[in-house]
Order: structure tokens, then sequence, then C-alpha cells
């Protein structure tokens, strides 16, 4: 019985030595294969090229009253959800007839994205139908992709007269289509009457052409101007399918005489100069609020001294 004892004790041994053994060799060899895993090198990425900057260009034509035309340009590109303005940067400015493309020059981009070039209309050749096609260029750089727009306008003329009738103001204004190399009128077009001013030009009144090409347009007499009382006048057509943009100015002295001078105002509530009752009942009412403050002060101090003292 005690050699049957010992021979399971000695087997129980056994399996208590070989068993953690094994178990060990095992997590020894994961390791040293997951080490041999972890040093192997990497593979570098692949490089992504860098996406280019898409500009956009708007392009619009004016022709004007002295028989000049404005090509406006504003380059701008959509980055992160808002529109970039887009500054130094140079558009070409070229005149297409038929397959002839001419360079008239070029123009950089100013710190609101703008360029524009002003060239006289006699110097250019219209086609068939009395139309002129222009084009701008962006050439692109290293960071942005090119750009171009393109605008085809028909000859025409705008011409504002000024009328005045005892205490009636009116402009006279006048569309014509001189495409063709004769004169027409353009009857049923609205036309707008602005007045000059620093910003922006502000819309007076409007009237659509008749048979003629004409339109009567009443002017008021409140109008402030500079201090001779000159008023700029400014009549346009504004994106028209067939002519694009047009403007004629005239300038007259139907304005209030207006001085940029420094003068002392009268005393007014809207003014930095109050009225005189309004200061000095302001002064009568801080002297009575301060007043009270004072006294109060005053006795604060005069109880205190007479306040009894210990033995």
């Amino acid at each position: 019985m005690k050699q049957v004892f010992k021979i399971v004790n000695y087997k129980a041994i056994i399996q208590k030595i070989l068993v953690p053994t094994f178990v060990l060799l095992l997590l020894t060899s994961n390791t040293a294969y997951a080490q041999t895993d972890s040093a192997k090198k990497e593979e570098p990425a692949e490089e992504t090229g860098t996406s280019l900057i898409a500009p956009s260009i708007e392009f619009i034509t004016v022709q004007k009253g002295d028989n000049t035309i404005d090509l406006k340009t504003a380059l701008k590109s959509k980055i992160k959800g808002s529109f970039i303005k887009l500054p130094l940067l140079k558009v070409s400015f070229f005149h297409i007839n038929g397959t002839t493309e001419t360079a008239l020059g070029f123009r950089i981009t100013d710190k609101n994205g703008k360029a524009d070039f002003n060239i006289k209309a006699d110097s250019l050749k219209t086609d068939d139908e009395g139309k002129l096609h222009f084009k701008a260029v962006f050439a692109g750089n290293k960071q942005m992709d090119a750009a171009e727009g393109e605008m085809t306008i028909k000859r025409a003329r705008l011409e504002i007269t000024p009328i005045k009738d005892d205490s009636l103001l009116t402009v006279q204004v006048k569309l014509i289509d001189i495409g063709t190399g004769t004169e027409k009128p353009v009857p049923e077009t609205v036309l707008g009457i602005f007045m000059h001013r620093l910003f922006n030009p502000l819309k007076i009144g409007e009237g659509t052409t008749d048979e003629n090409g004409e339109a009567s347009i009443e002017i008021p007499s409140n109008l402030t101007g500079d201090e001779k009382g000159n008023i700029t006048l400014l009549a346009k057509l504004d994106e028209n399918e067939t002519y694009g943009n047009l403007e004629a100015t005239v300038t007259q002295k139907w304005g209030i005489p207006l001085s940029d001078k420094m003068e002392s105002q009268q005393r007014a509530l809207w003014s930095t100069h109050p009225p005189m009752w309004m200061l000095i009942t302001f002064i009568i009412l801080m002297l009575v609020v301060w007043g009270h403050y004072i006294v109060i002060v005053f006795e604060l101090f005069r109880l205190r001294k007479e306040e009894p003292h210990q033995a």
C-alpha cells in the first residue's frame, strides 16, 4: 500500500510541474511571435497630392455715356464653407471677334479681389450682329486653378438730359441701340435714376421708355448736395440680357448746399450742447444729492466725537 501511495504522489508532483511549464512555454512563444510582428517595418503611406483652390470669377461690363466700356471682375473662392476674396492676382482681358482673340491688357486685383479695366468703345470692332464679346482670364498659379469668364453685349448708348420747369425738376433719359451702325430707340425698358453718394448710389426714381426710347423722371427738390448745391444724377440700366449694364451721369445745381466746415450748432436735445434750462436743472439736482451725502458724513463724525469715553 505504501508503494501505491508513493507512485500516486509522484504522478501528482509531475503533473504540477509539467503543466505550468507547458503553459509558460506557450506564452513565451506567443510573445516572441508578437515581438517579431511589431518589429516589422511599416510601409510608408502613399503621399496624397494637395488639392488646389478653385477660384470663381464674376465678370460684368458697363457701357458708359462717354463712349467707354468698363470691364469689371471679382475673384473669390469658397474655402471651408465661406467665400474668401482673392487679392493681388493678375486678370487678363481679351476681345474676341470670330476666331480672332485680341489681348486688351491686364489688372491686379485689389484687397477686395476686384479688378476694373476701361477701354474706348471706338477701338473695338463689332460682329455682324453689332455685338462685342469679351473674356476675362485668371491663369492660375501653384495654389489655385485657372478661371475665366465671358460676356457678350450689344452696343448701345444711354443719354440723360436735365430739365427745369419753374420749381419742377425732371430728367429725360433715352436708350439708343447703336450696334448696327444706325441709331435705333429701345422701347419698353425700365431705367433707374440714382444720386451719387459716398458708398453706394441712392435710387430716387425709375421710368419705362416709350416707343421713342425716352422716359421722363421727376427729381425731388430736397436733396442735399455739396457746398455749392451740386448733385450728380446717374441713369442706369442693370443686367439687361442684350445690352448688359449701361450708365450715364450729369451734374446739376439742384441740391441744398451742405458745407463740410465745422460750425457751432444751436443748443438742442439732439446736439452736444444741451439747452440752458436742462443744464441748470441737472446742476441743481446733483448739488442736492451730493449735499445729502455731505450732511450724513458730517453727522457721523459729530456723533463719534460725542461718544462717551471709558474712565
